[in-house]
C-alpha cells in the first residue's frame, strides 16, 4: 500500500511539474483541478518542491494583484522531474506488458477477439 501511495505522490509531483513548465503563473487551485487533489494538497505538494529546490517561486511586487506568482523549475528541479518521467514511463510500459498479456489471455480463453487484436490467418 505503501508503494501505490509513493507512486501516486510521485505521480501529483510529475504533473504538477509539467503544468508549471507549460504555465508559471498558474495558481494553486488551479494545479489543484488539473491534478485532482484539494487545494490544500496542491500548496503542500508546492511548497514541499520549493523547500526541496526544486520550484523557485518569485512574486511580482509591481503588480496591482500582490498574489501574482511565478514559479519556475529549477536545474535540480529539471533533473527531477526527468528522474519523475523516466520512473513513470517504466512503470507505466510494465503495466501496459502485464495488461496486454491479461487480454491476450482471456481473448484465448473466451474465443472474442476484437478487430483489431484478432489473431492474422496465414
Amino acid at each position: 500500500m505503501a508503494s501505490r501511495r509513493k507512486e501516486l505522490q510521485e505521480d501529483a509531483k510529475l504533473r504538477l511539474m509539467q503544468i508549471i513548465k507549460t504555465n508559471p503563473q498558474i495558481t494553486s487551485r488551479k494545479i489543484a483541478q488539473h491534478i485532482g487533489i484539494s487545494n490544500g494538497s496542491a500548496y503542500y505538494l508546492l511548497s514541499e518542491l520549493i523547500d526541496k529546490g526544486f520550484l523557485k517561486l518569485k512574486i511580482f511586487k509591481k503588480n496591482p494583484q500582490k498574489k501574482v506568482y511565478l514559479y519556475l523549475l529549477t536545474p535540480k528541479g529539471i533533473r527531477e522531474k526527468s528522474l519523475l518521467t523516466s520512473a513513470f514511463l517504466k512503470r507505466k510500459y510494465k503495466e501496459y506488458e502485464a495488461l496486454k498479456e491479461e487480454i491476450t489471455f482471456l481473448e484465448q480463453e473466451t474465443g472474442i477477439f476484437f478487430e483489431d487484436t484478432k489473431p492474422k490467418d496465414n
